[in-house]
């Protein structure tokens, strides 16, 4: 779907609420609340970041991020309805009170800011596109592959990226659009296609499912930047400073070593940190500026552990993808990871 067309529904769904009498702005906090349930937008199938296990229970690195939140607002980090969504239909469903938060492999970008009306709450994830090929085709770089034909997911940043890298090289490709990525990795592995591309982490959660994965190999060139994160629909400001501040919480308590295991003792009773007792409510007010409890980030924590723990488990060495921190990583660590203050 264009962003004219996704930008009309916005619109549509505007005025549909003005007709019915109901308020302009929402009150997501309260919805969620009556509701008993936080309803997170994901993507369909993408390991590391959004898939079910045997049990059919949802995981991954962005899942993680919807239970952390559930449990700020609800206390309950399984009290969550995923509600699995393409690259089409994401911003509609948001746009239209479908869910209360979209946490599915996001591009940060001014269109999707400005334009459609969402507000991107933070970066979970720094990442770039890149481009996935089977080693038998002899090409060792994105710029060999003049007349290739490229599996690409529509509705996505990657469509404009791919044509604008082809332009500046000078070289030409044939499309293959598909609409998920289980669907273009299918037509990758079927050989309708030469090459797949979409953002590096995605390449590396598809090649992770290959029998043979040597086969094949993810090129060096990243041609764009890809800052992923949470977003929300504009207009209720509380909610999204709920979203942005559950997601500082994680990555602040990897920056001052609060993790699954210490948060609750942390929080016990106050200690020598100042920083650290604001955002586990033993001192100040921060949770009643957010019109939430003094333990919410308590909770957030504990839900899945703070953004290291996350990260490790789902993307990082302690998953099947093995992806590096890279940008990812805190700043002190060489990245450039970081949450404003907690004060």
């Amino acid at each position: 779907m264009s962003l004219s067309k996704i930008a009309a529904t916005i619109a549509l769904a505007g005025a549909l609420t003005i007709a019915a009498g109901l308020p302009v702005q929402a009150t997501t906090l309260d919805n969620v609340r009556a509701n008993d349930r936080l309803r997170c937008g994901i993507n369909p199938g993408l390991p590391g970041f959004s898939h079910t296990d045997d049990t059919g229970r949802w995981s991954g690195f962005e899942t993680a991020y919807c239970r952390a939140l559930a449990a700020a607002v609800l206390g309950d980090p399984e009290r969550v309805s995923f509600v699995t969504l393409t690259g089409k239909t994401r911003f509609p469903a948001l746009a239209s009170g479908e869910v209360d938060i979209l946490s599915r492999n996001t591009t940060w970008t001014f269109s999707r800011d400005v334009d459609l009306g969402f507000t991107f709450v933070g970066i979970n994830y720094y990442d770039g596109q890149g481009f996935l090929g089977r080693r038998d085709l002899g090409v060792e770089s994105a710029t060999e592959l003049d007349g290739a034909s490229i599996c690409i997911q529509t509705g996505t940043t990657t469509e404009l990226n791919l044509a604008d890298f082809f332009r500046v090289n000078g070289i030409t490709y044939e499309p293959v659009p598909l609409e998920t990525n289980a669907e273009a990795r299918a037509a990758y592995e079927a050989e309708r296609c030469d090459v797949y591309t979409t953002d590096v982490s995605g390449l590396a959660a598809t090649k992770s499912t290959f029998h043979d994965r040597d086969a094949h190999m993810i090129y060096p060139e990243i041609i764009s930047k890809e800052p992923l994160g949470p977003l929300v629909r504009h207009g209720d400001d509380q909610w999204a400073d709920i979203g942005r501040w559950v997601l500082n919480a994680l990555i602040t308590a990897e920056e001052l070593g609060v993790t699954q295991a210490n948060v609750e003792e942390l929080a016990a009773a106050a200690g020598d940190h100042r920083e650290i007792n604001r955002m586990l409510g033993t001192e100040g007010s921060l949770g009643e500026m957010l019109g939430l409890d003094p333990q919410w980030a308590v909770r957030a924590i504990a839900a899945g552990g703070n953004y290291a723990e996350i990260f490790e488990g789902t993307l990082g060495a302690g998953s099947p993808l093995g992806l590096p921190r890279g940008l990812s990583a805190l700043y002190r660590d060489g990245g450039i990871l970081y949450s404003p203050p907690f004060r």
